[in-house]
């Protein structure tokens, strides 16, 4: 199953019986303060979900796949989420519901 954003508002809403406008606010603020902590280089965890990083990236060689052109990659920071052994453990467990 693949899920967007507005799917987990809906999942969430019906559990918890905030309204979906209050839902969205709340996803969209942590999402938010995530990418936020992330920009100043900072690591995010979540006790027994897990922790979000960021990896650089060195810059490299490469090859323009169109023209073979050699160019130049620049360096950049990656997102990275690395999952806690609670989170492990349940996706092994296979939980049936939420």
């Amino acid at each position: 199953m693949n899920m967007n954003k507005s799917g987990l508002v809906n999942e969430i809403s019906k559990k918890s019986r905030l309204t979906k406008a209050q839902v969205r606010q709340i996803v969209d603020e942590t999402f938010e303060y995530i990418a936020y902590r992330l920009s100043k280089g900072d690591k995010f965890q979540i006790l027994g979900f897990g922790t979000f990083s960021v990896k650089k990236r060195a810059s490299r060689d490469g090859t323009n796949p169109q023209t073979g052109e050699k160019i130049k990659i620049d360096a950049k920071n990656l997102p990275v989420f690395t999952p806690g052994k609670k989170l492990v453990e349940k996706v092994n467990k296979g939980k049936k519901d939420f």
